[in-house]
């Protein structure tokens, strides 16, 4: 996924995402897992809001994330709220490699969504389970295939910030579950135009739980990712909790993956 023109405004036109609602959800699952400090990994970190409030709880943070520019902006972000320690790497989740393990891992607005089709989907899942702890927890959302098909679908959407006008374009794919999107943005000052595109994918709940089992994550709990209530078939975003298995050695299965 580019990124690289939303970079600069992807704030902006996110401004309406609950992250207390999320940052609550996500504390409340690290207690209950008896998580109160440690090494904790934000896959697909972005702009790194998510990153920063966790590194503010006491955690030390790892932000991940394939974009510099994403990465640029955070380090802006930590260094304005004097927030030190925060790792960031820039790192393809698919080919995920850090120092050593960590004892959480989250991804939040729909990161894994932008990976696939479905065997890179399971390959991304698989390396991020490989440096969990056994008992460590990964949390993880994903636009629903409700989303994509109802709400993604083949509509365009107009967004408006201080200082520049977004147009979304989606174009949907039913024999892949993919959802095209084209993003062009434009400066109302300048009128200078800068387009990014890149791909969606839906995957069903089977799919899910299948590419959990892959990577030696049992799944705890599955519930609606914008109310954290019960999921109904209108449910647009899924919030998934699983734990890494301490039966099963994550190296032998990615190992398997590769051969």
């Amino acid at each position: 996924m580019a990124y690289e023109s939303l970079a600069d405004v992807y704030d902006a036109f996110n401004e309406d995402a609950d992250y207390d609602a999320l940052y609550e959800k996500i504390q409340r699952v690290l207690y209950d897992a008896g998580i109160e400090k440690g090494i904790i990994a934000d896959l697909g970190c972005g702009t790194g809001d998510m990153t920063l409030m966790l590194a503010q709880s006491g955690y030390d943070m790892i932000g991940i994330d394939a974009s510099e520019e994403m990465l640029c902006i955070l380090r802006e972000k930590a260094a304005e709220l004097e927030v030190e320690g925060v790792l960031l790497l820039q790192q393809d989740l698919r080919e995920l490699d850090l120092y050593g393990t960590i004892d959480a891992a989250i991804s939040t607005f729909d990161t894994f969504n932008h990976i696939g089709p479905y065997p890179e989907f399971e390959k991304a899942l698989v390396r991020s389970a490989l440096f969990l702890e056994p008992g460590g927890i990964f949390l993880f959302d994903l636009n629903t295939p409700y989303k994509h098909e109802q709400i993604l679908a083949n509509h365009t959407y107009e967004m408006e910030a201080q200082d520049v006008i977004c147009l979304w374009k989606n174009r949907y794919d039913p024999e892949h579950r993919a959802t095209h999107i084209c993003v062009e943005i434009q400066d109302k000052e300048t009128g200078e135009r800068e387009i990014d595109s890149f791909v969606e994918y839906a995957y069903t709940l089977e799919q899910v739980r299948r590419a959990c089992e892959e990577a030696g994550l049992d799944i705890v709990e599955i519930c609606d990712g914008e109310t954290f209530g019960a999921l109904t078939d209108r449910s647009q975003r899924y919030c998934i909790t699983a734990v890494k298995r301490s039966d099963k050695n994550c190296n032998a299965i990615y190992q398997s993956k590769e051969n």
